[in-house]
């Protein structure tokens, strides 16, 4: 592409990797230079907490703020009561509204660490789309918005006809999701003058429902901008790992854990993601993602510390590295290992060892527990854990005992 942006956020955006696609770059080049521009990312409360997954997002409101913009973050407080058939092979579950509180208070933790929410000019507003859906008033929506809606297009987005492809049935309730989603950003721009929604490619059908929405009521010019859906090098989705989801609330998930997630990155990924979830310069990320052999590593671990101060602060990211010194160069214990902690009472007349890597989220069942130990992979104090029907008593805690699966997980067990 040899557009050339005069703006300061999308000059950033492209630069670092950011765009996967805009609905019209020289009218949002332009706009943006203006200065203040609202911009919004909606975020459904399916979870109490966000994941990897959504941080390419929290990054582009981050940018948005650091180059004069003003970040909306919208809390799908209404929309999830719905749910969004974005690419899903099923109907999500439904979620009571005190369910959705609580993952909405869960999921606000994340924000603040990267976006200031103060009374400045352009301070991060977040707002919750239940304070006009669930005010709705059935037949004058239908009337008044949903008349701007075509059925048939509707059917041609990719995210409904691989549901239909596939002879899976699309609720009207989801079907519905759509225009909701669109009206958020027309109640947006009408209230707070928001001109820009972003989100992740899959999203852009969804995007430009809203924009023509805005457009055909409204009668002004707004626009679009995607990210690309994230995979690894090797092709996996961006936001798992072995043990699942890789959450960004510390109490689902815990800095040290988050700081080898980014440590454990392929080769290949260390320079894209640094452009993407670091505020270092380009060309220092240029550098380090060319770095091979050892030296790779030392990158990794850039890259870990980078991200986990941006989460959790630079405290816990020196603590993360610390411990995973302690751990993989010394063969210690180390202060931030994730620590399962146990009474007498679960402990009783024994448990077994195949119920404590379970137990301690090393593994996710029983049998992967005792395929570990059949392939040598598990450690008890990092020696070789051989039998697996070993019985872990309060004698054996008497000190905390380290477990690991493999090279790079390890978690301790203490009598509490």
């Amino acid at each position: 592409m040899t557009f050339t942006p005069k703006s300061d956020f999308l000059q950033i955006m492209l630069e670092r990797g950011f765009v996967a696609d805009c609905t019209d770059y020289d009218g949002l080049d332009e706009a943006l230079c203006k200065g203040g521009m609202p911009a919004y990312i909606g975020f459904d409360a399916t979870a109490s907490s966000l994941h990897v997954g959504s941080l390419i997002q929290i990054m582009m409101l981050r940018w948005l703020q650091k180059t004069g913009g003003r970040p909306i973050t919208l809390m799908g407080g209404g929309t999830t009561k719905v749910g969004d058939p974005s690419f899903r092979a099923d109907e999500r579950p439904l979620l009571t509204p005190d369910m959705i509180d609580q993952n909405i208070a869960g999921i606000k933790q994340v924000f603040s660490a990267y976006l200031d929410y103060s009374d400045a000019p352009n301070g991060a507003m977040m707002i919750n789309n239940a304070e006009w859906l669930d005010e709705l008033n059935y037949l004058e929506f239908l009337r008044d918005i949903g008349r701007h809606f075509s059925v048939n297009r509707m059917l041609s987005f990719e995210s409904v006809k691989s549901r239909l492809d596939r002879e899976q049935s699309l609720s009207f309730l989801e079907f519905n999701y759509m225009i909701l989603q669109a009206y958020d950003f027309l109640e947006l721009h009408n209230r707070y003058g928001c001109m820009l929604q972003m989100g992740g490619s899959d999203q852009m059908g969804n995007i430009i429902n809203g924009m023509e929405l805005t457009r055909r009521v409204a009668e002004d010019r707004v626009f679009g901008l995607t990210s690309p859906l994230l995979t690894t090098s090797d092709g996996k989705k961006m936001g798992k790992s072995q043990n699942g989801a890789v959450w960004l609330n510390a109490d689902m998930l815990s800095p040290y854990e988050f700081w080898q997630f980014w440590r454990n990155t392929t080769d290949a990924d260390v320079g894209r993601f640094l452009k993407l979830y670091t505020e270092l310069p380009v060309a220092e990320c240029d550098r380090l993602g060319a770095l091979a052999g050892s030296e790779i590593n030392d990158a990794k671990v850039i890259l870990a510390n980078e991200v986990t101060a941006l989460l959790h602060g630079a405290e816990a990211a020196k603590a993360a590295e610390a411990t995973a010194r302690e751990v993989f160069e010394k063969g210690g214990v180390g202060d931030d290992l994730p620590t399962l902690t146990l009474s007498h009472d679960d402990i009783g007349d024994g448990v077994s060892i195949v119920q404590l890597i379970v137990k301690s989220g090393l593994v996710k069942s029983g049998k992967e527990a005792k395929r570990l130990i059949a392939e040598n992979g598990a450690k008890l104090n990092d020696e070789p854990l051989t039998d697996g029907g070993l019985m872990i008593t309060t004698e054996t805690l008497s000190s905390p005992i380290k477990l690991s699966a493999g090279k790079k997980r390890h978690a301790l067990v203490q009598l509490g």
